[in-house]
């Protein structure tokens, strides 16, 4: 009877703790602006000498992490998860995911409807293929896909985006907005403005990896999986943008935040 006194008040310790910690990271976590994570990228690559591939590697690993935390085995059976990768950083990133997620155990096929000349992508993209990921061009039948794929990764756009949605993306942007499929948008999700959030009729990821630090449009998420991920923001960059970024647990490369839920009821108290 002792011993499961004792195993109830650890219980109870910890979900308190979860839930204070919850509530003080959702009020003191700052969310940048489309100038402002601008500037801290400048700096991580011309102060701190971070070189792009090495932040997209960090980055990518922690969206699959994140993922994998979320969507287990046992939840998408064995489906497939689409990864739709553009052609800049946030693709990068995706690709990254792609790989680290064939690691982890699943089956993702890369759809990357632009290519580039840059090596840096090529080279990704390369990585990939020998990995035995199908690299695709052209949408799965829609007819199908539901039953084909458990998971979308969302890695068209980064911060730099600024709508309308180009017309190569509209294809993939609509099919993200009718399919019942959950998507994992990576720190923005596609179609939205970066500071103002989502058009009327835009994406609603299930999940959102918000990489270096969460950006205004966060606000505007109501899914059911919030992670900050990307865990190679120095100390000293953080003091100075005045970041006040969650603990990550552990050696963890990712960060579970509170929902949007939880959010509205910690900013009535």
């Amino acid at each position: 009877m002792k011993f499961l006194n004792i195993k109830l008040l650890n219980v109870i310790r910890t979900t308190f703790f979860r839930s204070f910690s919850g509530s003080q990271t959702l009020r003191m976590v700052k969310l940048l602006g489309q100038k402002e994570a601008q500037s801290i990228d400048l700096e991580l690559f011309n102060d701190y000498s971070f070189s792009v591939d090495q932040l997209m590697e960090l980055a990518g690993l922690s969206c699959a992490s994140a993922i994998a935390k979320s969507y287990q085995h046992t939840d998408i059976g064995n489906k497939s998860i689409l990864v739709c990768c553009g052609p800049g950083n946030n693709g990068g990133d995706g690709l990254v995911c792609a790989r680290h997620l064939v690691l982890f155990g699943y089956k993702p096929v890369v759809y990357y409807p632009k290519e580039t000349k840059n090596n840096l992508y090529n080279n990704l993209i390369k990585q990939c293929q020998l990995m035995n990921i199908s690299v695709i061009k052209s949408l799965p039948d829609k007819s199908n896909f539901e039953s084909e794929f458990g998971i979308i990764v969302d890695a068209l756009f980064g911060f730099s985006f600024k709508p309308p949605v180009r017309e190569e993306f509209i294809p993939v942007v609509s099919l993200m907005k009718e399919t019942k499929v959950p998507i994992a948008s990576i720190d923005i999700p596609s179609g939205w403005d970066v500071n103002s959030g989502p058009p009327e009729d835009g994406v609603k990821p299930d999940m959102l990896i918000s990489l270096t630090a969460p950006k205004m449009c966060a606000k505007f998420f109501e899914g059911k999986y919030h992670y900050l991920g990307g865990r190679f923001v120095p100390p000293a960059l953080e003091e100075k943008y005045n970041l006040q970024l969650p603990k990550y647990p552990g050696t963890e490369c990712c960060a579970l935040l509170p929902a949007v839920n939880d959010a509205k009821e910690c900013n009535k108290k």
